[in-house]
């Protein structure tokens, strides 16, 4: 019997950590703060910024969402984050992704000032992570370290298969695991959809890191006996419930459970670790801002 990752207890761990630096801070008469601007009505963007809102209240940090209809130029998207960028009370600004077809993500990502780019989307801050030096990491790939680590998994030497290449999950996590540190110093593989066989690679894993939005893709054949299984993918398919739908992961998880030492459930696995480390990252901005570190 598989060992259950539970990132859902990790995060509120970590969400208390947070909440009473913050209430340290606030005793000197200092408050971080951040601004969230979604644009449009996407239906998952606002669950999850309603989510942020609500962790943010809750630790003690000033936030605020700029809600903006989708029909806006790209032009007075760039003037909304000008005036957050210069806003002292606000050290993190993230634009919530995605955005409507007709403003250029990319120009949006990187007009947010690096020191409040609290996604470490920007350029400058990929940068700093790729060279071990950063700033900040990206919420989700920073979850899953420290849920790794929180854990007792080691990584020093191991070898992880990492399902996904994306810029927000799987390229930024094969950088920080296989950096010269703790919690890291991995072997690490990046399979994706230029790969042949997925599973000649799958089963080679000692830590198998599963983010290519594909329900149920792996499978138990597709591991080895003993794995480390970190689920990332959260995906709905129909389901004769209430609801008419069911939340699952990127793992078979009946048929990989048996087979893994340890494995995170979809929900309360990964997803809760990504606010939570969004909240650090806040902190970390705003220290970095108050010349504090």
């Amino acid at each position: 019997m598989a060992k259950i990752i539970d990132g859902k207890s990790v995060g509120i761990e970590i969400r208390e950590e947070v909440k009473n630096e913050v209430q340290h801070l606030s005793a000197k008469g200092k408050k971080p703060g951040l601004a969230v601007i979604l644009v449009g009505v996407h239906p998952a963007s606002q669950v999850y910024v309603r989510m942020k809102a609500w962790a943010c209240e809750e630790a003690g940090i000033h936030s605020i969402t700029d809600r903006i209809s989708a029909d806006i130029s790209e032009g007075f998207l760039l003037e909304k984050i000008d005036t957050y960028n210069k806003d002292p009370k606000y050290h993190g600004l993230l634009v919530q992704l995605p955005l409507p077809d007709h403003i250029n993500e990319q120009k949006i990502i990187e007009a947010v000032a690096p020191q409040k780019d609290v996604d470490c989307f920007h350029p400058y801050n990929v940068g700093r992570l790729m060279i071990g030096m950063p700033i900040f990491e990206p919420a989700t790939p920073a979850g899953i370290v420290e849920l790794l680590w929180r854990s007792d998994i080691d990584t020093k030497g191991k070898h992880i298969v990492i399902l996904g290449r994306s810029n927000i999950v799987g390229k930024p996590l094969s950088m920080m695991l296989m950096q010269k540190r703790e919690g890291a110093n991995a072997i690490v593989t990046v399979v994706h959809t230029g790969t042949q066989d997925i599973s000649t690679f799958s089963r080679e894993a000692d830590i198998l890191i599963a983010a290519m939005g594909k329900p149920e893709m792996v499978r138990g054949n597709m591991v080895k006996e003993g794995v480390v299984v970190i689920d990332v993918g959260v995906n709905r398919v129909e389901a004769q419930n209430e609801k008419g739908y069911r939340l699952v992961g990127d793992v078979a998880f009946a048929e990989v459970e048996p087979k893994a030492s340890a494995i995170t459930p979809v929900p309360g696995g990964v997803g809760p670790m990504t606010i939570a480390m969004l909240l650090k990252n806040t902190i970390k901005a705003f220290k970095f801002q108050e010349h504090l570190y």
